[in-house]
């Protein structure tokens, strides 16, 4: 099955703290996946880094590469609106 989201050593920082460290995964296609971990983990980062709310955050930083149909999400150019 193909993978619909690519995510490959992603980090994000807030300011000079990383929430994300070397995230990497591929959410197949037509399929359910769970985020699972204790309160402080970085479960809503990652899902608003998904999404691109943390742009809406100042200070935030963001290194990687996030996919979406074989698009880099943060290529120059991408529709934020028509992402959501």
């Amino acid at each position: 099955m193909s993978s619909i989201i690519s995510v490959n050593d992603l980090c994000l920082w807030y300011g000079q703290t990383q929430a994300l460290k070397n995230i990497n995964m591929e959410i197949p296609e037509k399929s359910i996946t769970a985020l699972i971990g204790p309160s402080g983990c970085g479960k809503s980062t990652f899902l608003k880094t998904l999404d691109r709310m943390n742009d809406l955050v100042s200070g935030v930083k963001i290194t990687g590469e996030v996919k979406y149909k074989e698009q880099n999400i943060y290529a120059p150019g991408t529709d934020v609106n028509e992402l959501r």
